[in-house]
């Protein structure tokens, strides 16, 4: 609820502005005179000052609250304030209004004016301070990433940010960290940022795709195997955890580890000790474990195939990474990054890449701008040398009402006051009339008829989207909907 400081040396105006404003919702603080109105704002949070201009009896000068007003911007240089009197100072008013002063009017007021002025302020006031806020926080975070090691990383998007905020805020730290997020989309790089940023940065940095190894060998690899402990161990094998020693493991594609493994995974997790294969020797090692998944770990530990004790030592701080495709201000610097300074884009191909879905995410975007730029015929590069159609994608029909256009983001809108959001919905609005047919022909595109659809043609997206008369952003936004995985 905001508050606002009324000043009047009138208490009768004080009561009626109060009780006018509390009906609306406001909290209000009365005073009349200057000197308490200034002891007020030091110790109230006031959204909004309505003021007085004279305070003394037979005074109309307005010299009184000209002086209160320059006193109350020196202790709030941005707090909004509405002048209000009997006697009419037009040069007065002009010259704080030059100075910041929010609105002037004349008693008697008009209330429903004055209630409008004070709403908008108050708005424009708060948007004003989150602003500032948002401002000062991004200052302090250009400082915290100016002198970090980014290790080659490329962004632009929001969610990208936060992402390599909190790898660098965790950097610091020597806690398990879990990054989860598809195949292709970067887990890698961020495992890169927290071990570069970190106090382990000069010491030992060991990786081990999990998903890539044997299974039998699973167990060697992570901890060690003496010479003859398994068939073609011809010499000891120092494990990963052993060259990591003091510095980190990255363990990647965790989910995949068995479940023999993932016991004396826990175990070094919790003592630091393990045995190689074929010795009974105990060795300790000072570790830290980062780890990665795109595996729906929780599931897993339901049905057995991941042991819940594990979860949570991995687990001491997760680390989200979004897709590409919910990225999409990191296409185009992505792309610019990967072709280089002697490649551009034109505006459809720039469209193109935006509007495609990179299920491989950022591995599958960088196979492609290095296929474009081998096999491009010129130095401007066009959909086709990404492997990529523009034409299809801009045939096929949007039939969801609320994108008129399939190769572009969605717009995306910053919150705005109550008062401005109201007209602005409506203003954005389709009409369901928008086009009968497409209403028509999408109504009757049920979960059933889209798991139909992808079970006929394989799960292949472009051949389901085209059967359904959907364009492939508006079929992947039904499959959100109705909860369908690809």
């Amino acid at each position: 609820m905001d508050t606002i400081l009324i000043v009047d040396d009138n208490q009768a105006v004080c009561d009626a502005l109060a009780l006018m404003l509390e009906l609306h919702g406001y909290k209000t603080h009365t005073c009349l005179s200057p000197e308490v109105a200034l002891e007020l704002v030091k110790i109230h949070d006031i959204a909004l000052v309505i003021q007085d201009m004279n305070f003394t009896q037979d005074t109309t000068s307005g010299e009184e609250g000209k002086s209160l007003f320059y006193d109350l911007r020196r202790l709030q240089p941005q707090l909004p304030i509405v002048l209000i009197t009997a006697w009419t100072q037009l040069d007065i008013a002009v010259e704080l209004v030059k100075e910041g002063a929010a609105d002037y009017m004349g008693k008697p007021w008009d209330d429903a004016k004055l209630l409008n002025s004070v709403s908008n302020l108050i708005s424009l006031h708060t948007l004003s301070r989150e602003n500032t806020q948002l401002q000062r926080v991004d200052s302090q975070r250009m400082v915290a990433i100016k002198d970090a090691d980014l290790c080659g990383i490329v962004f632009a998007s929001g969610s990208m940010q936060r992402s390599v905020d909190l790898a660098l805020q965790i950097a610091r730290s020597d806690v398990s960290v879990l990054i989860t997020g598809p195949n292709g989309a970067g887990k890698d790089k961020l495992a890169d940022i927290i071990h570069a940023n970190s106090p382990l940065k000069n010491k030992p940095f060991i990786k081990v795709n999990i998903g890539a190894l044997p299974t039998d060998l699973l167990e060697a690899e992570l901890f060690g195997a003496e010479a003859g402990a398994f068939t073609g161990a011809n010499k000891t094998r120092i494990g990963r955890f052993e060259a990591a020693d003091g510095g980190t493991l990255f363990l990647d594609e965790i989910g995949n580890l068995s479940l023999s493994g993932q016991i004396k995974l826990l175990r070094v997790l919790q003592t630091g000790e393990f045995e190689r294969l074929g010795s009974h020797l105990t060795r300790k090692v000072n570790v830290r474990v980062l780890s990665a998944t795109n595996a729906e770990l929780a599931l897993d530990i339901r049905e057995g195939r991941f042991r819940e004790d594990l979860f949570y030592r991995l687990n001491v701080i997760e680390l989200e990474l979004s897709p590409l495709n919910h990225r999409q201000d990191d296409i185009l610097p992505l792309v610019s990054h990967f072709i280089g300074p002697d490649f551009s884009l034109n505006k459809q191909t720039q469209s193109t890449l935006l509007a495609h879905t990179w299920p491989g995410n950022v591995r599958e975007l960088e196979n492609a701008c290095k296929r474009a730029v081998i096999l491009a015929p010129s130095k401007i590069l066009t959909a086709a040398d990404f492997g990529l159609s523009a034409e299809s994608l801009a045939s096929e029909p949007d039939l969801e009402p609320e994108s008129t256009s399939d190769s572009m983001p969605e717009p995306k809108f910053e919150p705005e006051p109550e008062s401005i959001i109201e007209p602005l919905a409506e203003t954005l609005r389709v009409p369901d009339s928008a086009s009968a047919s497409a209403s028509t022909s999408s109504s009757v595109i049920d979960k059933a008829s889209i798991q139909a659809e992808l079970n006929k043609h394989k799960g292949v997206i472009a051949r389901v989207a085209k059967s359904l008369g959907l364009s492939r952003q508006a079929l992947y936004r039904r499959m959100d909907k109705f909860g369908i995985n690809k």
